[in-house]
């Protein structure tokens, strides 16, 4: 594994989790606790584009920093949003929709590169705007307080039903492109 400076921050983005998590078990006040979440998720989502933009920058890519990155986002995503169902935050069946289709398309990714065609799942246009949608909506539903004249909780759950159906649609289009290489092994 190389210890480099962006794979350090995927590693911090990891380290934040139970930090997202267990604030929520901590003696504080509600408004505290959504205070120190929604911030350490904030710090996580800025590493996560950080951390690539320097692997790039700096010409430090690895294989491990590409299998650790996605690793991390999807464990953070999935922390922030078990926590959101426990807190009554969000919808239990749009966490499972999401956190589901993580599971389903990077089992799709790995196979699909053990066949050596990777490049027909590559991450899409579709891909980024459900992550867009995700990173809006996962903090808002952690603030869970209105900001100025802005109702923080009606803006995140909408932003996280648009998140759930642009997982599904995103989900639909990988296997749109996986489907001549299922189809041709599975016969």
């Amino acid at each position: 594994m190389p210890l480099n400076i962006p794979n350090l921050l995927t590693w911090a983005r990891i380290l934040l989790i139970p930090l997202v998590v267990g604030v929520y078990y901590l003696p504080l006040p509600l408004a505290e606790q959504n205070f120190i979440a929604t911030a350490a998720f904030l710090v996580a989502a800025v590493t996560d584009w950080v951390d690539g933009w320097l692997a790039r920058k700096l010409n430090q890519m690895s294989a491990f920093g590409a299998f650790l990155d996605p690793v991390a986002d999807k464990l953070m995503v999935a922390a922030a949003l078990v926590m959101l169902v426990k807190l009554d935050r969000a919808d239990a069946v749009l966490a499972f929709i999401i956190i589901g289709r993580e599971i389903a398309i990077s089992a799709l990714r790995e196979w699909m590169a053990s066949i050596g065609a990777a490049k027909s799942v590559a991450v899409s246009l579709i891909g980024k705007l459900k992550t867009i949608a995700q990173m809006t909506a996962i903090p808002m539903l952690l603030w869970h307080a209105p900001l100025g004249p802005l109702d923080i909780v009606l803006l995140g759950t909408l932003a996280l039903w648009i998140a759930a159906l642009l997982t599904l649609w995103s989900m639909g289009y990988y296997l749109r492109k996986a489907w001549p290489e299922i189809s041709a092994r599975t016969r």
